[in-house]
C-alpha cells in the first residue's frame, strides 16, 4: 500500500478510483487505475482486490474536497442479468469513452441516511466524471439495486440509460443460471421489502423460483420507473436487451447519439459483429453468444412453463393495484 495521494492527484484524473466508502468510519478506499485497468474490469467491487493493488485509505472529507468540478458522467442503470456489462463494454470501445463498471462506492452510498446522501452523491458524481483527458467522457454502470437512488447518484439532468428485459425473457433467463438462482435466493427478502416500500403487494412470490424471479423483475423494474418519475428533466433512453440483440449496431448508434459519443456506423457495425458478442462479458474467458442466450431461455421456458405462466399471472394481478407496476408491464409489452 502506498502513501495516500494528495488532493491535487485525486482531482487530476481518473487514476485514483473511489472504490469503496466505509459509512461508519467516514473513510474511502482508493485504488490506483489506468485506462487498461478500467477496460478490463467487469466489476470494481471487492472482487478486483483479488489481485495486488495500490489501495490507500483516505478520509472522506479529503476525497470530497478533491472531487473536482466535472458533473458530466453518463449513467447505465438496469434490472440485472440483462446484458448491461456487454452494453457497457461495447459503448466503452469508441475513442473518448471511459467505461466504469459497478464501483462498490455506489452500493455503499445506499447505507447513508437521507440527510447525508445528497452531499455525498454530488461529490460522487464529480468523482466518477473524472477521466484521463478533458475531452473524454465517463460512462458509469451501477449495480442493479443502486437504481433505488438513481436520481441522486446521476443528478437531475445527466444522460441516462435504463436496460431491462421483458418478464417473459427475464424469468427463464434467471432460472437457467446457477449463479443467478443463488442471487435470487439471497436478494429475495430485500426485494420484497423494496416492493412493499412502493406499496406493491405480491402474494405467492415465494411459491417457486419462477415466482421469485418475477418478483425480482417487478422490484428492479419499478425502481427504474420510479427513478424516471423523479428525473423529469433528464434525457433517459430505455433499452430492451433482447430487442437490442436483434440489431445491435443500430441500437449502439442510437445510444451513442443519446450519450453524445462520436462513433461511425462502420465502427459500430464492426463492434456489433466482433468478439465481445461471443464472450461472457463478466468473464471474457468464457464463450457466450446471443444464440446461446436464446437457447437457454427456450430450454428453461420448456422446463418450467407452468410456474413461469403462473408467475406472470401473479405480476398481472399485482399490477391491477399498482400503477407503477402497470406502467412497467406496459413498457415491456409495448416494446416486446
Amino acid at each position: 500500500m502506498s502513501s495516500a495521494p494528495d488532493p491535487q492527484a485525486i482531482a487530476r484524473d481518473a487514476t485514483w478510483l473511489a472504490q469503496a466508502l466505509d459509512v461508519a468510519s467516514g473513510q474511502v478506499r482508493l485504488v490506483r487505475m489506468d485506462r487498461e485497468s478500467y477496460r478490463a474490469a467487469s466489476f470494481l467491487d471487492d472482487r478486483m482486490l483479488q489481485q495486488p493493488r495500490d489501495t490507500p485509505i483516505v478520509a472522506w472529507g479529503r476525497v470530497q474536497a478533491a472531487a473536482g468540478d466535472r458533473r458530466d458522467a453518463r449513467w447505465i442503470f438496469h434490472i440485472g442479468h440483462v446484458g448491461s456489462t456487454l452494453i457497457s463494454r461495447l459503448l466503452g470501445e469508441p475513442p473518448g469513452v471511459l467505461a466504469i463498471r459497478e464501483p462498490r462506492f455506489l452500493r455503499d452510498m445506499m447505507e447513508l441516511t437521507p440527510d447525508r446522501l445528497d452531499p455525498v452523491a454530488d461529490a460522487a458524481l464529480a468523482l466518477f466524471s473524472r477521466t484521463f483527458a478533458r475531452e473524454e467522457t465517463a460512462l458509469v454502470k451501477a449495480t442493479s439495486f443502486v437504481s433505488e437512488i438513481a436520481p441522486r447518484v446521476a443528478g437531475p439532468q445527466s444522460r441516462v440509460l435504463f436496460i431491462y428485459a421483458t418478464p417473459r425473457a427475464y424469468v427463464p433467463s434467471i432460472l437457467a443460471g446457477e449463479n443467478s438462482l443463488i442471487e435470487l435466493q439471497r436478494l429475495a427478502e430485500s426485494r420484497a421489502q423494496r416492493l412493499a416500500s412502493r406499496g406493491i403487494a405480491m402474494p405467492g412470490q415465494d411459491r417457486s423460483d419462477a415466482h421469485r424471479a418475477a418478483a425480482a423483475w417487478a422490484s428492479e423494474m419499478t425502481a427504474l420507473e420510479a427513478g424516471a418519475e423523479r428525473m423529469p428533466d433528464a434525457p433517459i433512453a430505455w433499452l430492451d436487451f433482447d430487442r437490442a440483440l436483434a440489431d445491435m449496431a443500430g441500437q449502439l448508434e442510437r445510444l451513442c447519439a443519446h450519450f453524445g459519443f462520436p462513433a461511425s456506423r462502420q465502427a459500430l457495425e464492426t463492434l456489433a459483429s466482433g468478439s465481445l458478442m461471443t464472450r461472457y462479458s463478466k468473464a471474457l474467458e468464457h464463450d457466450y453468444s446471443p444464440e446461446l442466450r436464446r437457447e437457454l431461455i427456450a430450454e428453461a421456458t420448456r422446463d418450467h412453463r407452468a410456474d413461469i405462466d403462473d408467475a406472470l399471472v401473479m405480476l398481472d394481478r399485482a399490477a391491477q393495484e399498482s400503477p407503477l407496476l402497470a406502467r412497467a408491464l406496459a413498457r415491456s409489452s409495448s416494446e416486446a
